[in-house]
Formats: structure tokens, C-alpha cells, sequence
């Protein structure tokens, strides 16, 4: 039968457990019965005298009264029955039956403990029928002589080693079904490898009552010496599969215990001041390994204690990033060194370590002087890193004080956009620089090779899209636009800066994916706040939603942003300036040139769209439209560019 088929069949014979005893006692006095008889046999049939002493003695509890007449009632069912796998089948449903209202793992070490008494009643015989009249006699009775003497174990040697070898086993599977079961305490949606496996027992319970009762056959076959012989083989080889797929199963949700473990912990020191060392230790390491860092400076291995009392920023990562991304953090390096009270430490993320990605993970490291973890297995705390901290793959920068606490869950964002000047890093640092509205040459720092000059009594239109006629046509009437010569008179200076094209005119997405990239940590350390978004908040969310479009323009004053379009609307605007260029002295140039914009996308307004990837932090849960009062509704799409620059994200 299939798995499935002995489920169904066997379910039958279970009602939901009422009958209470002591199994884990029984189990132990079963266990220490086996473990010595299965000893003695060694003995026996090797001709060794190996004694027993070294051999764990497992106590009961003092108040455990063993069920004798279950046990009795058990004996008699398995023994001398004909040998055959129906026979044994049957025997088995009918143990079940008598069994019914006992818990699956109840019902296993019931059977084991009945076939032990017989087992371990036959070779204490054997062991003390040389020094003992009483246990000769008994002996002489049971046939232990024909067995142990020499040409009794020459004929049966090869069969007792094998009956031995399979108890042994069935033991060790029975055994695992009990720590599967106490590990049962824990959600199977915290420990996925527990789901299949506590489904599995009542089948692994039915094929170990099966070779138990196979195993008794078999004793009777050797002791009664009537020409019978059972295979015992086939079950064997199940039980011996049987087993391999519960170690690994026990292995596996150990780990992922030890998981849910770290992260309970975790969690609770994060919510008491903690030295940050105790801190790292605990999310990093397990107890039994000694915690050390490469000090990527000198190359040489640390003690942790270079952290202590210092500002850690936690650089967490997969193995998948850039250099550039790793280039970020080297300004911030820098400045950091100087004072000596921050750290910055590489965690690098991998589930599964293999030769290739100890390779690459050396090849990262070279490129950074900072501190690296190097612990070749999964990190301690990664459910916390992916649960608490948001980490989805994406590099992260968590800073942490001193005394534990997380000062800021990703200063990534304005690492990217600021640099050294967000120091220290902190929710505090991120607000005071996200209220600046002169951004514009903070973003444009590190985007093009050439830096850009910013003055702050000009005009600038940055601008890009992905339809270079759009960029042709926007380019010459903005040169004609900046070259006016009413404009000129009325002190208005415009100049322009093509964002995606290298020095050489020609496309860049590196130059582009900066540019982005920047404008998202921008935006999302502006939507950190709870209050109402400003106006500088919504002009780069609608520039955002423009990112795939056509085309598309930020008008800036010096670094200040005044306001951001879409490129059709905004070349509209350039396209009819004989319209509104004479109210420019009366009004002011960036607010006849927004109010004029206001007029035409009233007529063309286009949908607004904007694209967060999933890596970057916590998602706001909602979003207003830039362009209209209304909630937006939320998508998922799924994007690769194909190319080394480029957002390659899952949005």
C-alpha cells in the first residue's frame, strides 16, 4: 500500500487519545532495555566482552507504574505468528485496534516496550546462564542454549545481527517521532519543516509497529528452530528511509527554531538598553561559536570587542550588489574614521553558502575597508533582519547606538542622497535634512562624472525621458526659451542639465539609475513623516510618476525644487511662452510659468504612477495623488531593465 492508502486504512482504528500514562518513563525503561540487550548481542555473536558500564542509564520517574497488562495483552498478539508481510499487517491493524484510544506515539513505544520484554528476557538468559542455576533452567525452557552456543550461532549469527541492526533502528525512529512531537509546541507557519512531518507520524508509527511485529516473528523463528524464516529487508529498508527523513526533518526544524529562537530574543533586547556588542553578538552568532570580524583595513581578524561603546551602522546586504553600491558608504567611511565613535560593519545575507558565493563574498570584501562578518552559515538573527528591519533583499544601513538602541532602521536613504553630511545618521539627522527644499545639488552630487554647477540665482530645467525625439524638441525650443531675449531683460537666467547622456551624448543608464535612485531615498525620507506632505514632498512624488514616460522636467532655482512635469504638459508651456513671458516682471518667472502649466494640464492631466521597490523599507500604506485629492490605488508589477545601473527591482 501507499502512504496514503496506510493512512487512510489505519485512521480508522484511532479514537483521539483519553488514556493517560506515563510514556516518556516507559519510553526510557524500553530504551535502556534495548540499548543493553542489543549490547549483549554484540557481544555474543562477536565474541567480545565488552562491559556495560559506559552505556547511559536513562532514570523513570519514581511514581511511573508500568501498564503490565497492556503489555501482556501485546506480547501475546505478536507472538508465533506465522511469518508473511499480510500476517504482520494484520497484527499490526489489530494492535491498533487494542490501541485505539492511546496518542500515535503511545502506541509505538507500547508495542516496542511489549517486544523488549521478550527481547531483553532472552539475552539477560543467555548473559547470566552460565553463573546462575535458575536462569538455566529458564534458559533450557526458552531455548537460549541452541542460540548462544557455537553451533547455534554460527546457523543464526548472521539473522540475530540483523534483527538487531532493525530494532535498533526502529528504536531511533520511534525516538524521533517523540521529539517530533514535543517540537509540535511550535507553529507550523514559524517552523515550515514540522507541516509535512507531523502529518507523516501515524504512517511512521504503523510500518514501526509493522517491523516490531516482524522482529518478533523473526526471534520466534531463530528460538523455535521449526525451518520457518522471516525476510526482514523490505522493512529494513523502509525503516532505515524512514529514518534518514526524520533526522533531516529534526535537523531542519531545529534550525528553524533556532531561528524563531534568536528572534524572540532579539526582540526583547532591542526593547531593553543593551550594550551594542551584545547586541551584535546575539544577531549574528550562535553560543557555541567564537564571534570575530576581518577588519577590512588591515585584513586580519578582530574580537568583537572594537565594537564596544561604539555608533554601529549595520551594512546588510545579499551578495548581489554593486561596487557602486559599496562606493556609497566610502565617504561616510571616511568621515567616520576621523572621530573613531562609529563603526560600519558588512553583514552579508545567504541562506545557503557554497564554494561560488564564498568566492564572490571574498571579492566583496577586498573592495571594503570597513569591518566584515565572516560566518560561513545563515546568520542567527535573519528572521528578525527580514521581519523587523525590512530586509528584502535590497542593502540596508541600520544604526545603532551604543546602548542598543536602533537610532535609524535604514540610513541608506540618506546616505544615498547626502552623504558624510547626514551624519550622525539618525531619525533626527533624516528630518532635519529632509525639511531642506534646496535639494537639487545634493542629487545631482555623484550622478554625472563631471559635477554639475548649481547657482542659486538661476533657473535650471534637469530633464530626461525615454523618448529622445521628446528630448530633441525640448532641448532647442528650451535653448530658444533660455536665449529670449525679454527674459534676459527681465534678469532671468535658465540653463539646462540632460540627465542620461554621458559627455559624450550618449545614452547612460548608470548616470540615470543614480539619478532615480536618489530621487526615491529623497522621496521616501520625505514620506517618513506623518504629517501632511509639503510641496516640495508632492512635486517629487509626480516627478516619480513620470519616470517611464516620454519625457519629463524639474525646474529648480539654484538647488531649490519650485516644481516638476510631465514632459507633453511642460513642452507645451516652453512651446507657447509668447503667452505668458510678458507677465514675468509683474508675477515672477516661476509663478506665471507654474500657473501656465496649471492651465494646460487641467486639459491634458495624465495619470499619475509611482513605482517603490519593495527593498527600499517599510511602503507607505497609503498614497494622495500629486495631482488630485483622491486616495491611489495600489498595483504590483513585476520589472527588470536588463542592464547594470538600472533599477533591477521587484515593485
Amino acid at each position: 500500500m501507499s502512504d496514503d492508502q496506510i493512512m487512510n486504512t489505519i485512521y480508522a482504528t484511532h479514537v483521539h487519545g483519553d488514556e493517560k500514562f506515563d510514556v516518556d518513563s516507559l519510553f526510557v525503561v524500553t530504551e535502556n532495555i534495548i540499548q543493553r540487550a542489543t549490547h549483549l548481542v554484540e557481544n555474543f555473536v562477536r565474541g567480545t566482552k565488552e562491559h556495560q558500564e559506559n552505556l547511559e542509564e536513562k532514570a523513570p520517574k519514581a511514581s511511573f507504574s508500568p501498564p503490565s497488562c497492556t503489555l501482556k495483552a501485546l506480547s501475546c498478539e505478536m507472538a508465533c505468528k506465522a511469518p508473511g508481510e499480510e500476517i504482520a499487517h494484520k497484527t499490526t491493524m489489530s494492535i491498533l485496534n487494542k490501541l485505539a484510544h492511546y496518542s500515535w506515539d503511545a502506541k509505538a513505544v507500547l508495542t516496542l516496550a511489549a517486544f523488549a520484554l521478550d527481547y531483553g528476557d532472552f539475552w539477560l538468559l543467555a548473559e547470566l546462564y552460565s553463573s546462575d542455576q535458575l536462569a538455566k533452567s529458564v534458559g533450557i525452557l526458552k531455548r537460549v542454549p541452541v542460540v548462544v552456543k557455537r553451533p547455534g550461532l554460527q546457523k543464526y549469527g548472521k539473522a540475530i545481527i540483523e534483527l538487531n541492526n532493525l530494532i535498533t533502528a526502529t528504536l531511533e525512529v520511534i525516538e524521533s517521532i517523540f521529539e517530533l512531537e514535543k517540537l509540535s509546541i511550535y507553529d507550523t507557519k514559524d517552523v515550515p519543516a514540522l507541516s509535512g512531518a507531523l502529518d507523516r507520524i501515524p504512517v511512521d508509527v504503523y510500518w514501526a509497529i509493522i517491523t516490531i511485529a516482524t522482529c518478533t516473528t523473526k526471534l520466534c523463528c531463530i528460538t523455535g528452530d521449526e525451518g520457518k524464516t522471516q525476510e526482514l529487508s523490505p522493512f529494513a529498508q523502509k525503516i532505515n528511509v524512514i529514518l534518514n527523513v526524520l533526522r533531516r526533518t529534526i535537523k531542519l526544524a531545529h534550525e528553524q527554531i533556532d531561528v524563531i529562537e534568536a528572534y524572540r530574543k532579539l526582540k526583547k533586547i532591542f526593547q531593553t538598553p543593551t550594550e551594542v556588542m551584545e547586541v551584535f553578538k546575539a544577531l549574528i552568532f550562535p553560543k557555541d561559536v567564537d564571534p570575530s570580524l576581518i577588519d577590512g583595513s588591515t585584513n586580519k581578524l578582530v574580537n568583537i570587542e572594537v565594537l564596544k561603546k561604539k555608533n554601529i551602522l549595520f551594512f546588510i546586504s545579499s551578495l548581489d550588489i554593486t561596487i557602486e553600491e559599496i562606493s556609497i558608504l566610502k565617504p561616510v567611511y571616511d568621515g567616520i574614521s576621523k572621530k573613531d565613535q562609529h563603526k560600519i560593519v558588512w553583514i552579508p545575507i545567504v541562506e545557503q553558502w557554497t564554494d561560488d558565493l564564498k568566492r564572490k563574498f571574498e571579492v566583496l570584501r577586498s573592495k571594503m575597508p570597513w569591518y566584515t562578518v565572516q560566518y560561513f552559515s545563515p546568520v542567527v538573527g535573519i528572521k528578525f533582519i527580514k521581519e523587523e528591519w525590512n530586509f528584502k533583499n535590497k542593502p540596508l544601513v541600520v544604526v545603532v547606538s551604543p546602548r542598543g538602541k536602533v537610532e535609524h532602521p535604514n540610513a541608506l536613504h540618506i546616505i544615498k542622497v547626502w552623504g558624510a553630511k547626514a551624519f550622525p545618521f539618525t531619525k533626527e539627522a533624516e528630518q532635519t535634512l529632509a525639511n531642506k527644499e534646496d535639494v537639487m545639488e545634493d542629487i545631482m552630487v555623484g550622478v554625472n562624472k563631471s559635477p554639475v554647477v548649481i547657482k542659486d540665482d538661476k533657473y535650471i530645467f534637469f530633464y530626461g525621458g525615454k523618448d529622445n525625439e521628446w528630448i530633441q524638441q525640448f532641448t532647442r525650443k528650451a535653448t530658444v526659451l533660455a536665449n529670449d531675449p525679454a527674459l534676459k531683460e527681465a534678469g532671468i537666467s535658465i540653463e539646462l542639465v540632460l540627465i542620461g547622456k554621458n559627455e559624450k551624448g550618449q545614452d547612460d543608464v548608470g548616470i540615470l539609475g543614480r539619478f532615480w535612485d536618489k530621487m526615491e531615498s529623497f522621496f521616501f525620507s520625505k514620506t517618513e513623516k506623518k504629517t501632511e506632505p509639503d510641496t516640495v514632498t508632492k512635486e517629487i512624488q509626480k516627478l516619480l510618476s513620470y519616470k517611464n514616460e516620454s519625457g519629463w522636467v524639474v525646474l529648480s532655482k539654484g538647488s531649490k525644487v519650485i516644481f516638476t512635469g510631465h514632459g507633453t504638459t511642460i513642452l507645451k508651456v516652453v512651446d507657447e511662452a509668447e503667452k505668458w513671458k510678458g507677465y514675468v516682471r509683474e508675477i515672477g518667472y516661476e509663478i506665471i510659468f507654474k500657473q501656465y502649466h496649471d492651465k494646460v494640464i487641467e486639459v491634458n492631466r495624465p495619470c499619475s504612477r509611482v513605482d517603490i521597490p519593495v527593498g527600499v523599507g517599510k511602503i507607505p500604506e497609503h498614497m494622495h495623488c500629486p495631482h488630485c485629492p483622491r486616495v491611489m490605488e495600489t498595483y504590483i508589477s513585476f520589472k527588470c531593465c536588463h542592464v547594470e545601473g538600472a533599477l533591477n527591482a521587484l515593485h
